[in-house]
Order: C-alpha cells, then structure tokens, then sequence
C-alpha cells in the first residue's frame, strides 16, 4: 500500500478516535500514550540541538500487533511533548510487515534512523533489513533503504539495531536468532552507516558462561558507565522462577568488560531491570549534561493485551516515566527523571502510626513511604503493597481471572517512592535500587489506605499533567 494511502488511514484513524481515547478514565495525564491504537517500543530517543526526540512502535489503526509505523514526539523537558510527523511507515517492499525497533544517531548534524524492515512471506517465513532514513526540514524523514540484509547462519528474526559513535567509527549492537533457535546480540562496525561489518556473537545463549538462555533476544543497547559496559537485553523464553522472570518475556542487563575490536564481552550474571507485571523494551540515550536516561514500554508482549480495558477506548499501552540510570556498588540503579519533580503540586507530610495515616487520593500522585517495620497499602478492592520485613509484594486481580496475581522483591527497605498516573504505578525501591512498574486498573480510583503497627513517614505531592500537544 502506498505511503499516501497509508497517511490517510492513519489521518482517518485519528479523527474517528481520538475524542473516544481522551473519555477514558484510565488515560494517563503524564505518561505518554497513543492517541489510538497500540503503543509497544520506544525507538529512537536521543537529544539533539537540545531538544528530546522519542518515536515508538506504533498500530494506529487498532490494538491489535499490526504492520507498525513510528510516531514521534519531541520535548525540551521530557514534560511537555509535542506531537512531531509520523517518523516512518510501512510503505516500502524492504518494510511491508512493518518498521520494526531501531535507533537514531547524530551524524553529520542530520538527525538519522536506523531500524528494522521487516518482511513476512506467505510460507511462514521472513526476513528483516535493517535501514536508515534522514531527518528533513520539515520534521519528515527521507528514507534511504536497506544497509544491511540478512546476516547468513541466523534466521529471519533480526532486529532492533541500537548504533553508537566511538573510537572514530560506528557500532551496531543487533538482536538475532541463530539456526539452533538461541538467542544472540551480535556486534557491527561501520565507518559510514552503510557498509557493515559483522565482527561475531557479543552475547547470547550459550556464551559467555550461560547456558540455555532464550530463544530470542531483542531491544539491545550497549553503553558504559563508571567505565563498566552495561548490556541492556530482553531474552525471550527464559522459564519462570518462583520469585524471578514472572513475565512472559523478560527485560534485564549484563555488567562486564567490553573490547569492541575483538567481539569480546566478558560479563557477569544476568539482572532484571524492574520487577513488576509490566516493562519490556528498555532504550536509553546520553543527555547534554551527560546522564543516562531511559523510557521502556509498560507492557510486555503476548501479556494479557487482550484484556485491557483501554481497549474498548480504542488504545493500549503507555510508556514508563524518563528515568536516571546510575552505575552504583555494581548494580544498575534507576531514579525518576529530576524533571518529574517539577510536576508536584503543594506537598504533604505526616509521621505516625500505619492505620492512622491520611488517605489520599493516588490518581495521579508522588508517595514516599519511610516504614519502621511491617505495613500493608491498600490501594483500592484487590491492589495491595505490602512488606513483611523480608519481602515487599505487590498484588492485583489477574486481568484474565480476576484471580490475586503478585510480584515481589527481597532486601533491606528503606523507602519507597510510589508514582501513580490513573493506570500505572511504578515503583522505586531505596532510591532506585529496584523498580516495579505495573498497570492498575482499578474499579474506583486509588487511594492511600495503610494497615499495620510500625511507625511511617510519609509525603505526598498531587502530580499536575504533562501537556501533550
């Protein structure tokens, strides 16, 4: 289908949905959101001539996982964004299943895509090219088609290229499935963006010490921090644990020593990145002032997507809050956006015992939770935080059931600073030294209603909307 035609489906998409979407009590005010349809991957965050740029994996036309353009947002604060050109679409042979994750990269003061074709045939199999496609003037991107096709030994699944500078040349990290049907991140180098040059296997099952560890790896993205490399990855097919990899596919990281000349990357164990029901799909980039800032997809593949309520809104799915990464007594520590707390309104604060603490509302909402001991927080009927002294848990009614589904996280607590926005909670754990993120669909809004004994210290800020325009 040609591009044109495709634009004004998606202009036709828009006008029939966007008032119904808006209706929808569980609509986030400061997260970011489709307009319609269906949100999965953040693609292309970068900072360029000081503005953020984030594009997303993008179905406008239903919530169902169809042919995927990219929407675009940019933002001088990661506060108020605003709604850029769809960024591509699926218009091009190279592409006809979709433009599929990817990157985007400075080079030459352009603004350049790099991502994913991605071609089904009707036998069943596929194949994927990865392309570029350069920022114009008019906030459009020119596409320049495939730079790399399909690596020989692996199969059709090839995705999600994430590109650097350094060391005076280009590096891709690419996710991969080889002929064996195990999970690979392969390493390219590039002087130019368009000749590549496949330098062997970074990481994957059966490397690097693991064993059997997924079938598919995707969304890698490689970077350093207190001169340590950190792998992002989501390995897919990983069996479930009875307190670890609960989701149906996971999103975690790698620390370890990287020499990108020799392919080598010798790394220690695998660490999920956030412990909650939703989070997939991690992309981070390096802002001006030098921090590494992070969006991730709140929800996860093949996950319970047909039973979200939104749906019958005709949209699905939100990304996390921007989020600080830090490299911390070697553990990768994550820290909402400092931005974020421009977004409180008068705050609160109340110190006593856990039943008779205040109750507030928590539609949208920052709350910082300082326990002296065991305390459990009702949120509303079947959506419960509770820590026991040894485990903090979270429980929710199973989207499909209905019946009490839980996650959970072991340590020594400290705090806890919970932000709400309507659907989504996400929480961080002693300053960012684990994060849960999870959808709340709740009857009746939330609402701060604690039990127990101990002694907490709490604050509270309402959170003003973000403005998307």
């Amino acid at each position: 289908m040609s591009e044109a035609r495709l634009l004004n489906l998606l202009a036709r998409s828009l006008l029939a949905g966007q008032a119904r979407a808006a209706q929808d009590p569980y609509r986030p005010v400061w997260h970011l959101a489709p307009s319609v349809g269906l949100l999965n991957d953040p693609n292309g965050f970068i900072q360029h001539k000081g503005r953020y740029h984030l594009c997303y994996q993008w179905n406008p036309f239903s919530c169902e996982h169809g042919a995927k353009f990219w929407g675009h947002w940019s933002s001088d604060d990661l506060l108020h964004w605003q709604h850029e050109p769809v960024a591509l679409v699926p218009a091009e042979q190279y592409e006809r299943n979709g433009c599929y994750s990817g990157c985007a990269v400075v080079k030459d003061d352009e603004l350049t895509l790099i991502y994913t074709g991605n071609v089904k045939y009707p036998d069943g199999n596929r194949t994927a090219f990865q392309c570029l496609a350069v920022a114009e003037a008019d906030g459009t991107f020119r596409k320049l088609g495939p730079v790399l096709p399909l690596p020989a030994g692996y199969t059709g699944h090839v995705r999600d290229p994430k590109v650097w500078f350094e060391q005076e040349c280009w590096w891709m990290v690419l996710a991969a499935q080889d002929l064996q049907r195990q999970g690979k991140i392969l390493l390219l180098r590039s002087a130019d963006l368009h000749h590549w040059q496949l330098l062997g296997e970074l990481a994957g099952s059966q490397l690097n010490g693991l064993r059997d560890f997924g079938y598919m790896w995707e969304c890698p993205d490689l970077f350093r921090l207190q001169n340590q490399a950190i792998l992002l990855c989501c390995p897919q097919g990983l069996p479930h644990e009875a307190e670890r990899y609960r989701n149906r596919f996971q999103a975690g990281y790698f620390i370890g020593d990287l020499d990108l000349p020799q392919a080598s990357f010798r790394h220690a164990a695998f660490q999920e990145l956030d412990l909650g029901f939703e989070f997939y799909a991690p992309q981070t980039t390096c802002a001006d002032d030098g921090r590494r800032l992070l969006f991730a997809w709140m929800g996860v593949p093949e996950q319970d997507e047909a039973d979200h309520p939104t749906r019958a809104y005709g949209w699905i799915h939100c990304m996390t809050c921007p989020r600080e990464l830090t490299l911390e007594d070697g553990q990768l520590r994550q820290r909402p956006a400092r931005e974020l707390q421009q977004l409180r309104g008068a705050g609160q604060q109340w110190q006593g015992s856990a039943t008779a603490a205040p109750c507030w509302p928590c539609a949208s909402a920052e709350l910082l939770i300082q326990p002296q001991g065991a305390f459990a927080l009702t949120l509303a009927e079947g959506y419960c935080l509770s820590w026991d002294g040894q485990r903090l848990t979270l429980t929710r009614p199973s989207l499909q059931t209905g019946q009490p589904e839980s996650r959970s996280w072991r340590g020594h607590l400290q705090q806890l600073t919970l932000l709400f926005d309507h659907s989504s909670l996400e929480i961080f754990i002693n300053d960012g030294e684990a994060v849960m993120s999870s959808r709340l669909f709740t009857a009746q809004p939330a609402c701060s209603q604690f039990q127990g004994d101990t002694t907490l210290h709490l604050r509270y800020w309402p959170l003003t909307g973000g403005v998307l325009e």
